[in-house]
């Protein structure tokens, strides 16, 4: 179930709203604002969200979106 990176984790529970559907509309927002230069963030990003939008309302409840560091 969604198989995130720490990575990816750490960059969910920043961003964490609460619902699915509102951390990917933060992090949408959020991407958008990345400069160019700034690849590796918007490559994050993007990976994260392909596999919330790939994941249910019930899978996204499942998650421990806790900061680890």
């Amino acid at each position: 179930m969604g198989n995130f990176t720490f990575e990816e984790t750490n960059l969910l529970c920043i961003y964490n709203t609460g619902s699915r559907t509102g951390l990917i509309e933060a992090l949408t927002e959020m991407r958008g604002a990345l400069s160019p230069e700034e690849t590796e963030l918007q490559e994050l990003t993007d990976s994260a969200l392909g596999k919330l939008q790939a994941m249910n309302d019930a899978e996204f409840a499942q998650l421990e979106l806790y900061p680890d560091f």
